[in-house]
């Protein structure tokens, strides 16, 4: 069965290959802190459902303690080396879960039945904030199975990324944010494409963007909200027209192209 993928919304997806189910950065809720999701419905219940869920850096809309708590009791949880002590909170989540975490750095790989996930590293602030001065490494994963397929989490460009990653045939790029302005270590749609271009995937799909945004700032800089999963199918034409572009709804599953 070739890869499959499932876009949630912001940087949530399920990767479906070779009887694998992947789960990355769940955030299974309507609203939080000061965002609330702005477009598609909360995940069902069944997008809680994974052999293994990988967690790219500390940032709570990344490991969000409340979704984790929703993933099946027993089920794989991968996160930057560091994690458990950074954030006291998920100990509670691993006892009531029955979680079994593994912490990885930048070239660690873990087998999950039929597919291998492998730690890249990712240009972004890992620390968890506002609590806690650790530095914990942001990262990004691979997972092989029968095709091979790079998620990014947070990340901006750096130098060795192409390196570093390593031939992909899926690339899940994070292209907006959840405010009206990105910081440094993010990715907008332009920058995204120029990560594409060095990549030189097979297909990509683009996420973080389009889902949560700012109580009362519905009318600040909306471009922003709205329009970087089509001006990244736009860059993408120019800087690496070779690549397919998907372009998913929030909870569309799709079907990208892997070489043969």
């Amino acid at each position: 069965m070739p890869v499959e993928v499932t876009w949630w919304g912001h940087a949530t997806c399920t990767i479906e290959d070779s009887g694998v189910r992947v789960l990355t950065d769940p955030l299974f809720v309507r609203r939080f802190a000061h965002l609330r999701r702005r477009s598609g419905a909360v995940p069902p219940a069944s997008a809680a459902l994974a052999d293994v869920v990988l967690v790219s850096h500390l940032h709570s809309d990344h490991l969000h303690l409340p979704s984790l708590a929703r993933v099946a009791s027993g089920t794989r949880l991968i996160v930057p080396e560091g994690t458990l002590r950074a954030v006291p909170g998920l100990l509670v989540v691993r006892r009531m879960r029955d979680l079994r975490i593994t912490e990885v750095a930048p070239g660690d790989a873990v087998r999950i039945g039929g597919v291998t996930v492998r730690a890249v590293p990712a240009e972004h602030d890992g620390r968890r904030l506002p609590v806690g001065p650790q530095r914990v490494p942001a990262l990004g994963y691979v997972v092989e199975g029968e095709a091979r397929t790079y998620f990014a989490g947070d990340t901006g460009l750096f130098e060795e990324m192409a390196k570093e990653v390593g031939p992909v045939d899926v690339a899940l790029l994070p292209v907006g944010g959840w405010g009206p302005r990105l910081g440094p270590g993010h990715l907008n749609a332009a920058r995204a494409a120029e990560a594409l271009a060095r990549l030189a995937p097979r297909s990509a799909v683009p996420v973080h963007w389009g889902t949560f945004w700012p109580i009362g700032m519905d009318g600040v800089r909306p471009h922003e909200f709205h329009s970087p999963g089509s001006e990244f199918v736009r860059q993408a034409a120019l800087l690496a027209p070779e690549v397919a572009v998907h372009l998913p709804a929030h909870g569309e599953r799709v079907l990208p192209e892997v070489r043969r």
